[in-house]
């Protein structure tokens, strides 16, 4: 009875790796609510989020839900992000984990994106009219996940995904899902699939697409609105496979390696593999790199989301004895243009 459900394992991956796809560089660009790839947390991003297989709490909403139940009770964790430094973009992300019954757990997510005030240009003043307006990019998640026996975990996220100016605007539902499996003498050795990003097409609409005109009536003449009808595009889907392997030194201290191949419906496929060292629940340091398939080298062809990566985190018990900690995390990823991606988060673990 133990390991009964350790069978639904097979079934996870053969439904996920059903809507598996290979790579396709000719659709790049044809997907949008690219935010959705933007990675808000540091510790994963330390990494690449290339840690499908062993993330955990709350910011597993954003890789592999299926890690969001293996938390001891209660996390909160705030992310920010300067994005592309130079670009005056910044990220900020709110996530919360709470353990629901037994060995499931219940978790929420939220992310936006602040680009600032941008000038307001029409075809009368092309060079700005003195107004000024806010893009809007928000994105909603609300996550369930259940771990059987300690060795197989699963979970679902439900997104809501939205991109506004002040006259037009899109959203869109879409579903994660992910499984996690753990093995070894010692639960070393995990493995994670994860499916992102599957939902509904997008498409703006608003006062902002609206033109008036006069009609064609020779006897009466009277205004008339026409509605425009822009393009409908689809989410940016991504599936995840990645495995991991910890070497135990002493009774406190980790190494760990991990791998991860990303296909991207799209864009190129990535792949790339990273280290991370803890000692003890004090501090952690990791490192990664990540490559895509066939993109031409330092080219600006290329993703962004490629290279070198690294990040630290300081973990400090609230009180002698107590499993409740308060952590701060760096994430930092290199960038072909501009002066790379800047993650820094706080973290409250009971």
């Amino acid at each position: 009875m133990r390991y009964k459900y350790i069978y639904l394992l097979p079934l996870c991956l053969v439904l996920l790796a059903g809507s598996a796809f290979a790579g396709n560089p000719d659709r790049q660009g044809e997907a949008g609510a690219n935010q959705l790839l933007i990675n808000p947390w540091a510790r994963s991003a330390g990494l690449h989020s290339m840690n499908t297989s062993m993330i955990s709490g709350s910011e597993a909403m954003f890789l592999n839900v299926a890690g969001l139940a293996r938390i001891n009770k209660t996390q909160l964790q705030l992310g920010h992000t300067r994005y592309l430094v130079g670009s005056d973009v910044n990220i900020n992300a709110l996530g919360f984990a709470q353990r629901v019954g037994k060995g499931g757990a219940f978790g929420v997510s939220l992310m936006s994106l602040d680009m600032g005030d941008l000038d307001l240009t029409t075809t009368d003043t092309p060079e700005g009219s003195g107004a000024t307006f806010s893009p809007s990019f928000f994105n909603m998640g609300i996550s369930y996940s259940q771990v059987f026996v300690n060795h197989v975990s699963v979970g679902i996220t439900v997104k809501f995904v939205n991109e506004s100016i002040s006259n037009a605007g899109a959203s869109a539902v879409a579903l994660d899902a992910g499984v996690q499996y753990v093995t070894g003498a010692n639960d070393n050795f995990k493995f994670g699939i994860s499916l992102r990003n599957i939902g509904s097409k997008m498409r703006f609409t608003g006062e902002g697409l609206s033109k008036p005109n006069s009609s064609t009536n020779p006897t009466f003449e009277y205004p008339i609105t026409y509605y425009q009808r822009s393009a409908s595009y689809e989410l940016p889907s991504q599936l995840n496979i990645g495995a991991s392997y910890d070497w135990l030194l002493g009774k406190t201290n980790r190494l760990t390696l991990v791998g991860n191949f990303c296909s991207n419906a799209f864009s190129r496929d990535q792949v790339g593999a990273g280290l991370e060292f803890a000692l003890g629940k004090l501090f952690s340091l990791r490192v990664g790199y990540k490559s895509e398939f066939d993109a031409p080298r330092g080219s600006v062809e290329a993703s962004l989301d490629n290279g070198l990566s690294g990040g630290l985190t300081v973990s400090m018990p609230l009180r002698k004895g107590s499993d409740s900690r308060f952590s701060i995390d760096y994430g930092y990823r290199s960038t072909t243009v501009f002066q790379g991606i800047h993650n820094i988060g706080l973290r409250l673990d009971l």
